[in-house]
């Protein structure tokens, strides 16, 4: 075995999976003892190796705990009953005993106190006893295929945890991405380095990927994988965040905090209302998001595959507030009643606008403000009109289930990946958004 061949090849594979090299030392050196154990010593024995990376060198050492008959059990085999003996052997030499048993003593990994002390006068319990053990570089076949498979799954547990450290600070970000593949409603996206998955409810309703294309998604979570590659990223694309993360990319004065974005709601892939608020009395918030001849608004449209968005000016006044989160309406008189109900009267060719199709309009500047929305007729003020009211708690939209129930990807991660359908109900979409 050519070991310091292998030294040369440690920092290359450390720069191509983008890991430290010295978990690249580690995995040879696990592997290295597993193979010295399979070959030469028990299978329960503790073996640690050691690679000298200047000479290229390996030294084994067997390792004991050293112990006595309070920390393990001092047991004959023949105290089992007949077939338990092994199932109890087992369970002691992994340290899984039943409620209230010590593990059971193991020559290959415990040494008695008494023993132990005549090799070192201060012992304690609980304490190493390390020997070396002659060198070997000659293994078997088997001894050789096993050290192989300890190497590549360090190798790749190293890189999964170099992957996690790195998009771990970027949750909450946006990146971009390729579309990789389908499976069971969800799609899965290829980030370079590694992939990531975003399941069927965070996806745009309506919006349609093909493998190849490339986008950009909303970095929704980040953990270790549970079900295979590519598990452990989760993104979206429907998440309100998405949209302010967005404007925070196209926007300079947002991006230098000139202008605030107070709040945003969303119906995925049908209409967002984000209110934002300017730092400077000289700058206009609203007029910097839409941009000049609204390029920068339609930039973002874009990217939201033609999404309305209507960006409004935030107010302390919550009257002024819901006036101009009714936009684009024109709003004649607005009563708001104890911060939590707000009576809004409006001309009679202002009604549509004000209410929006399916009631879409006054749904979301609800839920902007915070408030529950009464829309009427300025010259019928004391009619209540069909779909004119809106409460923070309503979520159904008659718009065709614009939304799709939105779960806690750290849980959704966990069950058994199914289809969802983009026609399954909506409820705690915007409110679960909101309320974070």
């Amino acid at each position: 075995m050519d070991l310091k061949a292998i030294i040369q090849a440690v920092d290359q594979i450390a720069d191509e999976k983008g890991i430290d090299p010295k978990n690249v030392i580690g995995a040879i050196e696990n592997s290295l003892a597993a193979a010295y154990r399979r070959e030469y010593l028990d299978r329960g024995a503790n073996v640690r190796a050691e690679l000298d990376q200047k000479t290229g060198e390996v030294r084994f050492f067997r390792i004991k705990e050293v112990v006595d008959e309070t920390t393990v059990r001092m047991e004959e085999d023949d105290e089992f009953p007949q077939g338990e003996e092994k199932v109890e052997e087992k369970q002691s030499e992994e340290g899984e005993n039943e409620e209230g048993r010590l593990p059971r003593y193991n020559e290959e990994r415990h040494i008695l106190l008494e023993e132990a002390k005549k090799e070192k006068k201060d012992v304690q319990l609980g304490d190493e006893i390390t020997t070396q053990l002659p060198a070997q570089t000659d293994f078997g076949r088997i001894a050789a295929q096993n050290a192989k498979q300890v190497i590549l799954q360090n190798l790749r547990e190293a890189e999964r945890e170099s992957i996690s450290d790195e998009f771990k600070n970027k949750e909450g970000a946006v990146i971009s991405g390729v579309i990789q593949r389908f499976e069971r409603g969800n799609v899965y996206i290829d980030l370079g380095r590694t992939s990531a998955v975003m399941f069927a409810n965070e996806s745009i309703p309506g919006e349609h990927y093909r493998v190849g294309d490339r986008y950009r998604f909303y970095i929704l979570a980040v953990q270790k994988e549970f079900k295979g590659p590519g598990t452990g990223i989760v993104l979206s694309r429907s998440h309100p965040d998405f949209v302010g993360e967005l404007f925070a990319m196209e926007i300079p004065e947002i991006a230098d905090g000139v202008v605030e974005i107070k709040a945003i709601v969303r119906e995925p892939g049908s209409r967002t209302k984000i209110a934002v608020n300017s730092n400077m009395e000289e700058i206009d918030p609203v007029g910097s998001c839409v941009g000049q001849r609204g390029t920068r608004i339609m930039a973002i449209s874009n990217e939201l595959g033609q999404e309305k968005i209507d960006v409004v000016e935030w107010s302390e006044d919550m009257e002024e507030l819901v006036a101009n989160a009714l936009s684009p309406a024109k709003i004649r008189s607005v009563e708001v009643n104890n911060n939590q109900e707000a009576k809004v009267l409006v001309a009679d060719d202002q009604l549509s606008l004000a209410i929006g199709r399916g009631g879409q309009n006054v749904r979301l500047a609800a839920k902007l403000t915070n408030l529950k929305i009464d829309v009427r007729s300025q010259a019928r003020p004391d009619e209540e009109l069909e779909g004119g009211v809106a409460d923070v708690e309503d979520e159904t939209s008659e718009e065709g289930d614009e939304n799709i129930p939105q779960e806690d990807p750290k849980e959704e991660i966990k069950k058994e990946e199914k289809p969802t359908s983009a026609k399954n109900g909506e409820k705690d979409v915007d409110k679960k958004r909101i309320d974070k």
